[in-house]
């Protein structure tokens, strides 16, 4: 109770203030300027800011009581919680691969700018910067290649010696410049197929995304597209 009433600063709380602008800073870097900028979600643009947000938090209050309590286990209680949030499922559809390591590389920094108490300032924001250039360096590599399963009727085509005139096919009827084209499932009682296209947009365009994982296709028609 005396504490709950104490209005002064401890070090300890400037110190989370610290840390936590450079967390929030490098999270908002990454999701907004890295992964937004291409992907055009919102949905998990605010998935990603608050759970980096609230596992800094979690993370670094339970170490601060820790060491209050002269226990040498907050690393441990640290990779316990980041265990724990990395086995965590959303109740929702499952995460595309590309979000799925978003989130992960997100639990890592925010755990690792909670944690590291023995890091001086200037190694943290390198630490984080190295980071931010790796994904940086990985979204650059990979360019703007956007894809898109479709359910194609002219099963005639599907044929490898076919392949130019599916891609015609389907660049008229999608208006998409396709730069190549995977085969999934194929269903002959009603010739049809799965075909997932891949295709690239013009520097300042970009499509929303959020579209392709609220229309999905019954799973009992089609098997996943390699």
């Amino acid at each position: 109770m005396d504490a709950l009433l104490d209005f002064s600063i401890s070090p300890g709380f400037i110190e989370l203030l610290i840390r936590f602008l450079i967390s929030t800073a490098f999270a908002w870097l990454i999701v907004d300027r890295l992964y937004f900028a291409k992907s055009h979600r919102r949905d998990f643009y605010f998935t990603f800011m608050l759970s980096s947000i609230a596992i800094f938090l979690i993370v670094f209050f339970m170490i601060f009581v820790l060491e209050d309590m002269k226990t040498k286990t907050s690393i441990g209680i640290g990779i316990g919680l980041f265990g724990i949030f990395s086995i965590m499922r959303y109740r929702t559809d499952a995460m595309p691969v590309r979000e799925m390591t978003y989130l992960f590389l997100l639990v890592a920094l925010a755990v690792v700018n909670a944690i590291a108490n023995t890091m001086s300032l200037a190694e943290l924001l390198i630490t984080n910067a190295m980071v931010v250039l790796c994904i940086f360096l990985c979204e650059m590599h990979l360019g703007k290649e956007h894809s898109k399963l479709i359910q194609y009727d002219r099963i005639e085509l599907i044929t490898p010696e076919r392949r130019d005139e599916l891609i015609a096919d389907l660049e008229k009827r999608t208006g998409l410049k396709v730069e190549r084209v995977t085969i999934g499932a194929i269903d002959f009682l009603r010739d049809m197929a799965i075909v997932k296209i891949f295709y690239q947009l013009p520097e300042d365009e970009h499509e929303e995304k959020e579209i392709n994982n609220l229309t999905k296709l019954p799973r009992q028609e089609w098997e996943t597209v390699n």
